[in-house]
């Protein structure tokens, strides 16, 4: 569950290593966000070079949790870290490349191409 304050790892090749959530979007009320949402978050650590810079603020989907999440099915899913990818204005991934395996729950929330761009979806 991330809410904000979080800090999360960049699981792309977007040039930011780490970020921190301020805002959870989708409502006023909604406090923590899972895997396939969307939050807004600002940049606190960047490589030089990279297509951001530190302190800009761009909006995000998150791809791995470290709470563990059910699945319809019954499973449970949990990785290792909290990680995100940095989305464009349009809401496509901002970078070429995808680090680590993502969620298959990207698929129901409207995100195809980064779960084509990963190279393991569990």
């Amino acid at each position: 569950m991330i809410q904000k304050q979080s800090r999360l790892r960049v699981a792309d090749n977007s040039g930011a290593t780490e970020v921190m959530c301020i805002h959870v979007t989708g409502s006023t009320k909604k406090r923590y966000a899972r895997i396939g949402d969307r939050i807004k978050c600002s940049v606190k650590k960047a490589i030089s070079g990279g297509l951001v810079k530190k302190g800009e603020v761009h909006d995000a989907v998150i791809v791995r949790t470290v709470k563990e999440y059910r699945r319809s099915d019954g499973s449970y899913l949990a990785f290792g870290d909290n990680a995100v990818v940095l989305l464009n204005k349009d809401g496509e991934p901002m970078a070429t490349r995808i680090f680590g395996g993502v969620a298959r729950e990207l698929k129901d929330a409207g995100y195809p191409k980064i779960m084509s761009l990963a190279p393991e979806v569990v």
